[in-house]
């Protein structure tokens, strides 16, 4: 029978993605889960698998045009062995099962079902294995943590929408699973067969018949699934192939060690670490070549993850936010005074005091006397929120790329709460560990640059916030006092950006002096302290 191949919804918000790659060609014979075609949307580079076994009739369209979610990608043949009904399997998973079940199914008490990978944030379309918790085999609780996944965002866990015992694991850790598609696969009590299950039939090749005799022999279990052979092609995701290019690894010679033979990251890992292994006194000679001018090559990747959030959400902000900036100087000698007479008293709440959470504790009351800096404006600038919660976002450099975490509500906290807070949020971060929850409802930010050393910067609002600080590092100079005397300061540059539509110049100002005015006289928050 021959069907459209419909394409499926790649992602919250995808209507549409370019054909980057066509896997196969008309007249093709393909299998089951064998990639046909790489599309790339607006956020991603995404790689769409067959359903069905079958022939390619037709490819709808030509590399670089653009393809429509939920319209016809091609239109396959499907093999008449798959073509029984929608409880019908594909011909090398049947033989695999008649064999490892050859007499006639009991009842059972028991239904399996698919634990689908649901939509874990906006544009998540894929995400890695970090770590399985539990195992095949495994009785596990509702609600229990099953696995941990980690996107271009941050890492999640997964939870068991119902109590019952673990049949399969799809993905090996490593792999790149894909939202809306199975995670695993669970035995959950109290449902039951309405009647035994006949033997199933294998009406496969004899090369079929040859792949079970190679599983029965290395999986008695029947979890073995014979690798997908596609002449020329390869069984890896966008994340592998990637990782691939920018080792110039040939993944055509690789023995791919996961599901139905695709290739993990730890087989391009295995094959990277060999070729260090024999290639070191060939790599010292190119990279003499190298610098004598000769065997250089430009490198061309893909923006994905954070840098491909970030590059969106960036060019976003300027094209729609007009950007104005107030610049200043802080003198810090108070506030570093202030800071070393309490960091022994944190360090024994176990807790490191830095510069930051003065900042944002100065930052709120500033917030209260110019609600107008803790608004948003709406997206075709009709509506003004102010908002009555100061969640102070601050730039983290973690391990998976910049990150703009933020506080809730800091205008209800003390100093050492915000200091506990923010150095949790720090420490999940750079491990990698960060929900989504810390990244989003923030509605002002601050870019400590000078923690890295940078002295001076114009920030980029992180939209829709209203405003943004960049604070630099403290510099000891020379500034005269009223009696026209140099004195020894320790400086700090502030540099404002403002939403222009909304904040005009002398309201920033008059903000900014509130706002230094309150760390360069530290004492004067007690007064506000609840």
């Amino acid at each position: 029978m021959t069907t459209d191949f419909i394409l499926p919804d790649i992602g919250e918000g995808i209507v549409e993605c370019e054909l980057l790659e066509w896997l196969v060609e008309e007249g093709q014979h393909i299998q089951e889960d064998q990639p046909v075609a790489e599309v790339m949307t607006d956020k991603a580079t995404v790689q769409i698998p067959a359903m069905h076994s079958g022939t390619v009739k037709k490819l709808h369209y030509k590399v670089g045009e653009i393809a429509k979610v939920h319209s016809p990608l091609f239109a396959i043949d499907i093999d008449a062995e798959e073509d029984t009904g929608s409880t019908s399997q594909p011909a090398s998973e049947a033989v695999v099962e008649s064999n490892e079940k050859p007499t006639m199914q009991p009842q059972s008490t028991a239904s399996t079902e698919d634990f689908i990978l649901p939509d874990i944030g906006e544009g998540i379309v894929e995400c890695e294995i970090v770590k399985w918790h539990v195992s095949e085999g495994d009785v596990i609780a509702e609600d229990q943590p099953v696995v941990e996944v980690m996107t271009d965002k941050a890492v999640v866990e997964i939870p068991a929408k119902h109590a019952g015992k673990v049949a399969r694991l799809y993905h090996q850790q490593g792999d790149i699973a894909k939202v809306h598609e199975p995670l695993f696969a669970l035995e959950v009590e109290g449902g039951s067969d309405t009647a035994p299950q006949k033997p199933v039939q294998s009406q496969a090749s004899s090369t079929n018949q040859a792949v079970v005799k190679s599983a029965e022999q290395r999986w008695p279990d029947g979890a073995y699934e014979p690798p997908v052979t596609i002449p020329g092609k390869v069984l890896a995701s966008p994340a592998v192939r990637r990782i691939a290019r920018e080792q110039d690894i040939d993944l055509t010679k690789i023995s791919g060690s996961g599901k139905k033979g695709r290739i993990l990251k730890v087989d391009v890992q295995n094959v990277k670490g060999q070729a260090d292994t024999t290639s070191a006194p060939s790599r010292s000679s190119v990279s003499t070549d190298k610098s004598a001018g000769t065997n250089r090559e430009n490198r061309t990747e893909k923006v994905r993850g954070i840098q491909a959030a970030m590059a969106k959400q960036m060019s976003a902000s300027v094209y729609t936010i007009p950007h104005f900036t107030v610049s200043d100087e802080l003198r810090m000698d108070a506030l570093i005074a202030l800071r070393q007479q309490l960091k022994p008293v944190f360090e024994k709440q176990g807790v490191k005091l830095s510069f930051m959470p003065f900042f944002a504790k100065a930052l709120s009351l500033a917030l209260n006397e110019f609600p107008i800096i803790n608004s948003q404006l709406n997206e075709d600038a009709t509506e003004l929120t102010y908002f009555s919660d100061h969640n102070i976002g601050f730039a983290v450099d973690s391990k998976i790329g910049l990150l703009v975490p933020n506080i809730k509500g800091v205008q209800n906290l003390s100093l050492l709460e915000i200091a506990e807070q923010m150095q949790g949020i720090i420490d999940q971060a750079r491990e990698g560990r960060l929900g989504g929850e810390s990244l989003k409802g923030g509605t002002i930010s601050i870019s400590n640059i000078g923690a890295i050393g940078g002295m001076t910067a114009t920030p980029v609002i992180n939209k829709p916030e209203a405003a943004i600080v960049a604070l630099g590092k403290t510099q000891a100079l020379p500034r005269f006092n009223e009696n026209d005397e140099v004195e020894k300061h320790h400086i700090m540059q502030v540099n404002w950006s403002g939403d222009h539509r909304i904040i005009d110049g002398a309201t920033m100002v008059r903000f900014n002096n509130l706002f230094m005015s309150y760390l360069t006289n530290p004492s004067t928050m007690l007064m506000h302290l609840r």
